[in-house]
């Protein structure tokens, strides 16, 4: 039996809900496999519940499975066998097996899970409507509490939340389901150690699904020629299945997918790579975004991030990030067979995927081992070209109700830190401009290595610095 790792936050939110004496719709979206229906199945555990995975099919062999699950529910073998004319009669059926309830103190007696949802509305355009005129007639004065979950974003989004839903207000609460933290993640791998768990996070991110590809027992390397670059594997079109279930335009995706991975970040070398006019850039890169794909990301010290002008854009995504790199352009030699090919290319690059994944953990590893040490409310890169030399720190964080500021440097090597990334280090931070006159500087080092001794010898004496081995921190 497989165990249950992490939504604590979203299992402690839906059951909280659960005692509330209203009736609930709740919203639960995000992409696919990571987890939405085993987060639904830990709730439903020992509950009340009626669970229904919709299909790619007809409206009317979906009544038909519905009525099946329900009629066994409610011992009705008469509507098990017929199926459901309608949804207005489901709605009814529930209205007259919960009326009873009706007579005693108001408590959410059932909880009835539509999985896939969107499925429903692409095989009738109505569907929405028709859930929003049960739930304001019927559903709503029940001792109910009805999940609506889906893995297509946009959809959901349509169809369920957005303003022009015919569902919109009628939520009491939603859940986005994002992808397991790192330390959550590294719970399917209790065995391994931190580099070689990252190795593996670096590609699958926290998406349970992936991680469970990656068998605990074999190298890294067989993992992902047997799990990624094997045509025949799960993971192979992985990328291609996805973005196709969400968007047309396909080619055009694929392009601006592609320009990101080779490190085209700016809106002008998007275009330039990619061809597609400058107008019509902004939707491609706006429902990326949506789908929480990629992500616009400007200093973090910008007053007006929207309207700063030194945005980038990137994969936020590790897996799609992972696949447009190693698994798109290579797709010729993979069909042939030629895997050792690709993972003499993959042992060549893939150091800067993985030092990028560190970078991005190291601001985990700070809210979570660090919290005590340094609050922070904003928290993010910076980078400002100044007398033409550009300047980056890869991570700064912002405590503004205490007038603080730390600036952060990781290095995933195999070199320990010495004291002179440290200045280095200082001499950018006297470049970002945040209150300067006033700010208390806080320091934080990561590595992969460690640091040498005199830098060690340095941060015994002092209480700005932060040292951090792998996710260890080792001075404070």
């Amino acid at each position: 039996m497989n165990k249950f790792i992490g939504r604590e936050e979203e299992l402690k939110f839906l059951n909280n809900r659960c005692k509330n004496p209203e009736a609930q719709l709740i919203i639960i979206y995000g992409r696919r496999r990571t987890g939405k229906t085993e987060l639904i199945k830990e709730f439903v555990k020992d509950k009340n519940s009626i669970y229904f995975l919709c299909d790619k099919t007809t409206e009317k062999e979906n009544l038909y499975n519905l009525a099946r699950i329900v009629g066994q529910k409610f011992n009705n073998i008469i509507l098990a066998e017929n199926g459901f004319r309608d949804f207005y009669q489901f709605f009814d059926l529930l209205k007259e097996s919960l009326k009873e309830t009706l007579k005693k103190p108001r408590y959410n007696n059932i909880i009835i899970a539509i999985d896939e949802f969107p499925y429903l509305c692409s095989s009738n355009a109505a569907i929405a409507s028709i859930f929003q005129k049960g739930w304001d007639e019927i559903l709503k004065e029940l001792p109910v509490f009805l999940i609506l979950c889906g893995s297509s974003i946009s959809m959901m989004l349509k169809e369920t939340i957005n303003y022009s839903s015919p569902l919109y207000g009628r939520k009491t609460g939603q859940v986005f389901l994002k992808p397991l933290g790192f330390y959550d993640a590294w719970n399917f791998f209790p065995k391994l150690d931190f580099s070689r768990f990252l190795n593996i996070y670096a590609i699958c991110g926290g998406i349970p699904f992936y991680l469970k590809q990656f068998a605990q027992s074999k190298p890294f390397i067989e993992n992902l020629a047997d799990n990624v670059f094997n045509k025949n594997s799960v993971l192979y079109n992985e990328g291609e299945i996805i973005l196709s279930e969400e968007l047309s335009e396909l080619r055009i995706y694929f392009a601006v997918l592609k320009a990101l991975s080779l490190g085209k970040t700016k809106f002008g070398e998007i275009i330039n790579y990619t061809g597609v006019a400058k107008t019509s850039m902004h939707k491609y890169l706006y429902v990326l975004q949506e789908l929480q794909i990629i992500q616009k990301e400007v200093p973090v010290t910008e007053k007006n991030p929207e309207k700063s002008r030194k945005g980038v854009y990137k994969i936020t995504d590790p897996f799609f990030n992972f696949w447009f790199k190693f698994v798109f352009p290579f797709k010729s030699e993979l069909e042939m067979g030629y895997v050792d090919k690709v993972l003499k290319y993959f042992n060549e690059n893939f150091q800067s995927t993985i030092t990028l994944a560190y970078q991005g953990l190291c601001r985990e590893i700070l809210r979570i081992k660090l919290k005590k040490v340094f609050e922070f409310n904003q928290i993010g890169r910076w980078w400002d070209i100044i007398c033409k030399k550009q300047y980056e720190i890869d991570l700064v964080a912002i405590d503004e109700e205490n007038n603080q500021i730390l600036f952060g440097e990781a290095k995933w090597s195999n070199k320990k830190i010495g004291i002179n990334i440290l200045e280095s280090l200082k001499e950018k931070s006297s470049f970002l401009s945040w209150n300067n006159a006033s700010r208390k500087e806080k320091f934080i080092l990561f590595s992969k290595s460690g640091f040498t001794d005199k830098l060690l010898s340095y941060a015994g004496t002092r209480k700005d610095l932060i040292l951090v081995e792998k996710d260890e921190v080792i001075n404070v």
